[in-house]
């Protein structure tokens, strides 16, 4: 995305692979929650996310030591020009479809038109922007890029996933299927059994075997996915060894849930695996298409009353930081840190979006004295409920002019989600609010979190250190009305939409870095969102009958470069 990829052209391997992993094995992973479709790429249904990278490939795949870096998979060279008005990809010859059939231009062109008309979103948002589509010959694809001013967009075509186009129906291809998708990745379908387990059978006639950005990955015969409805359940069939392992995100099962059997006996480790990309960070997510979440003072006040010192010593042992940025940990928060003279210039026309000391860096998170009954949190709080029209009377926070309560309802779907929901409605209890907290299954949680079905929700939007043209899917204006997006606060703001459409017309890393710390003030002064936590490392119980290279990569866990151990026995 900026400046030139570190490997040259003749790299033999990624240095977060061993090149000499064997092959063979199974790995069985555990996923929490269900599937009813193996489309991951429309917006219907609950799909299996893994079918991308096993089994649909992409014209290129990341180096994941990068920020933004990709190199070619499926594309055999790549051209485009300084201006990035198009890219030409040339596909490699050897690249097939599982079933044999070559992967030609017309399968490229076949994806990118599909996706814009019937994919999630996301890749509506995306291909819209390209002009025109040409097959140059049977192997080579042109996109004209002329007016889209995103110099991002030639790496999101080359991570377009790309179908079959005479095994694909087009007519169907919106509706949930359990029907096996055909790839030209890695592995294959195999036995599927909706709602509980999937197995993918590694294609012994995959193409790309020898390719180095695939040398140490894809090391398993067979990998199978068990899901499981509850995390307590899943735990316990971890300790049972009936997948492999886990990425552990609660503390107190962490600090105290590992002492079984194999862990004594060392069958089972734990490992605390830094992270380079911004750390993974949850928020209590306002939806502001509600009334009562409209004013902006009223947010702001809801953030005062959400107690995180009383919580994270009472809930986290201490284990998790908490920052307002939603680039938590990186170069790119602006998070205490004072806007430089490239930030400021790109605000100047926004002035009123960005409050003064979020401008100077001043602006910090409330801070508790960890009893639980913080009074100047409160008195705070209150006042600027008072100042948006409301009071408390018998107890009760209402609105001056009709005397309703206010209320609203928090959703959630796993037990540490309502834990942290039924803490927050006891601070907030002390304001004369009273919450309802619902808890929902999966399926129920995620079809009405993309249709905008609620009213406070936790959420977390995984981030990378070279955001783009997803943050418009996150935050932009454009997504707010659009039903499957993750602008799931509803933000409608001509200053976030300016800074994204800066941070996709840059050149520099300085001037994208400013950008980015650009509009990471504006959603902080927005008080869209009120921050739970960080994770400042990812947290690893893995059965030693998997093994992993010793350097990881700049985003910690890559389970496609793990192996079998030489002498594991599944029992």
């Amino acid at each position: 995305m900026h400046g030139e990829p570190a490997f040259p052209a003749d790299f033999t391997h990624m240095p977060y692979t061993n090149p000499d992993a064997p092959k063979g094995g199974h790995l069985v992973v555990g996923v929490l929650g269900t599937f009813d479709s193996l489309n991951p790429m429309i917006v219907k249904g609950v799909p299996l996310q893994q079918t991308r990278g096993h089994v649909i490939e992409s014209l290129m795949a990341r180096g994941h030591d990068e920020p933004f870096t990709l190199y070619g998979l499926l594309a055999e060279s790549i051209e485009t020009d300084d201006a990035r008005s198009y890219v030409t990809f040339r596909i490699n010859p050897k690249a097939a479809f599982s079933d044999g059939k070559p992967v030609t231009a017309e399968d490229v062109l076949f994806s990118q038109e599909l996706l814009r008309t019937k994919g999630r979103p996301n890749h509506r948002l995306y291909y819209s922007k390209v002009v025109s589509a040409e097959a140059l010959d049977a192997r080579t694809v042109r996109f004209d890029l002329t007016g889209a001013s995103d110099r991002e967009l030639p790496l999101i075509l080359g991570l377009m996933p790309i179908l079959p186009k005479h095994a694909t129906d087009e007519a169907t291809f919106e509706h949930t299927s359990m029907t096996p998708l055909i790839g030209s990745g890695p592995y294959r379908f195999g036995e599927v059994r909706p709602g509980s387990s999937v197995v993918m059978q590694r294609n012994p006639d995959y193409w790309g075997r020898d390719l180095a950005i695939n040398r140490g990955l894809w090391n398993f015969d067979e990998i199978r996915f068990e899901f499981f409805r509850e995390s307590n359940a899943a735990f316990e069939a971890f300790k049972r060894g009936l997948y492999d392992f886990r990425i552990e995100t609660e503390p107190l099962r962490w600090s105290s849930g590992y002492d079984f059997p194999a862990m004594q006996s060392g069958q089972v480790v734990k490992e605390v695996i830094a992270n380079g990309s911004p750390q993974p960070s949850d928020f209590l997510v306002f939806n502001t298409r509600r009334p009562q979440f409209a004013d902006i003072r009223v947010r702001e006040a809801l953030l005062l009353l959400f107690d995180f010192e009383w919580m994270n010593r009472n809930y986290f042992f201490d284990l998790y930081r908490r920052s307002g940025s939603y680039f938590a940990g990186s170069e790119l928060s602006a998070y205490g840190v004072p806007a430089n003279e490239r930030e400021r210039a790109l605000l100047k026309p926004f002035a009123d979006d960005v409050r003064a000391d979020i401008m100077e860096g001043t602006f910090r998170l409330p801070s508790s004295d960890r009893s639980g009954r913080d009074r100047g949190a409160l008195r705070r709080a209150l006042t600027l409920l008072a100042q948006a029209g409301y009071e408390v009377s018998n107890n009760v926070l209402r609105k001056k002019t009709t005397g309703e309560p206010f209320t609203f309802e928090i959703m959630t779907t796993t037990r540490d989600q309502e834990r942290i929901a039924l803490a927050y409605a006891r601070d907030l209890k002390r304001a004369g609010i009273v919450p309802s907290v619902r808890v929902v299954d999966a399926v129920q949680f995620d079809q009405r979190r993309l249709a905008y079905d609620f009213d406070m929700i936790q959420n977390r939007w995984d981030q990378s250190l070279s955001p783009g043209n997803e943050q418009a899917f996150y935050f932009g204006s454009s997504a707010a009305d659009n039903q499957g997006t993750r602008n799931y606060m509803g933000v409608k703001s001509p200053a976030v939409d300016a800074m994204i459409a800066a941070m996709l017309e840059t050149r520099d890393q300085s001037g994208f870095i400013a950008a980015v710390r650009a509009l990471d003030r504006v959603l902080m002064s927005g008080f869209y969102t009120i921050p739970v936590f960080n994770v400042p490392s990812q947290w690893l119980g893995r059965w030693t009958r998997v093994e992993r290279p010793k350097h990881s990569s700049l985003i910690g866990i890559l389970p496609e470069t793990w192996w079998q151990a030489p002498d594991a026995r599944r029992q």
